[in-house]
């Protein structure tokens, strides 16, 4: 018997082909698919999440004490306004951020020049038994470097690899990554800085440079449909978020981190000391 739409994994609906070209104009932005299809169930759909999802994150904190290496780390990409740091802020929202680490890769520091480009990221992996969040990551390196022309060609070239091997080293050590492209079109990505522009309490948010950052869009698809189609790999996939609808972008993420967590099942470690003993004493001190 067929699973009903809202039993379907979300991995095989927004996971992009490995080893196939791809082709962005191909994606609506603005058609989610997977259950649920409208802003009112998506938002009490989510908040249902929120229970499990704790749950798991906890016993994947808990089992990290007893030397359990495995953890996560949420890999966030898009172009500017497609919900990086409200993806950050919602997806936090229904974790303890204690087990949590979240990192927002900005413009390289003087120090970070001086090394390789996947130095700075290493040194921000989450530890076991953490959920780690990147707003941008080594990505970065092969996108802007290549629209702007920051890095040699061979080098670009040679950078796709490197990060293939690079995540499958940390696949290899018990980290699960789960890296998202939030898909926004050109004209929502307009309708959200002008939004920005008008509403004051949100200006501190618009920079100036977006405008720069928007003019070369061509650029950046073709960027990002490179890096999606030489970087998507069976140890570490890209997934492709439609994000004109910022509650089916939440409810999206939020149900990959489901389905991961259910899929790693961490289990709370068993007490290594006599619990009736220690019962007892308790008890004794107490009487």
């Amino acid at each position: 018997m067929a699973r009903k739409r809202d039993e379907e994994a979300l991995r095989d609906l927004l996971r992009l082909p490995v080893g196939e070209p791809v082709d962005l104009s191909a994606y609506d932005t603005g058609a989610p698919p997977g259950d649920p299809d409208n802003k009112a169930a998506g938002l009490a759909a989510t908040a249902r999440m929120g229970k499990e999802l704790a749950g798991l994150q906890e016993r994947l904190w808990a089992a990290a004490t007893t030397g359990d290496r495995r953890r996560i780390l949420l890999v966030l990409q898009g172009m500017d306004t497609s919900g990086k740091g409200g993806t950050v802020k919602h997806v936090i929202g229904l974790f303890n951020p204690a087990g949590c680490s979240v990192h927002a890769f900005k413009a390289p520091t003087f120090e970070e020049r001086q090394h390789d480009f996947l130095w700075r990221v290493a040194k921000a992996l989450p530890r076991p038994g953490e959920i780690g969040i990147f707003d941008r990551s080594h990505y970065e390196d092969v996108l802007i470097a290549k629209v702007r022309s920051l890095a040699p060609i061979g080098e670009l070239e040679s950078r796709y690899d490197r990060i293939n091997g690079f995540e499958t080293s940390l696949t290899d050590d018990g980290l699960t990554i789960i890296k998202c492209f939030l898909h926004i079109s050109y004209d929502e990505q307009l309708r959200r800085l002008l939004k920005r522009l008008d509403t004051p309490h949100k200006r501190w948010k618009f920079n100036p440079g977006d405008i720069d950052e928007r003019a070369p869009w061509p650029a950046y698809q073709r960027a990002y449909e490179t890096a999606l189609t030489r970087c998507a790999t069976l140890a570490a996939p890209w997934y492709l978020v439609p994000a004109d609808h910022k509650w089916y972008r939440n409810w999206a993420i939020s149900r990959l981190l489901l389905e991961y967590l259910r899929e790693l099942d961490p289990q709370y470690p068993a007490a290594d000391y006599d619990v009736e003993e220690c019962r007892a004493l308790l008890l004794a001190q107490d009487g």
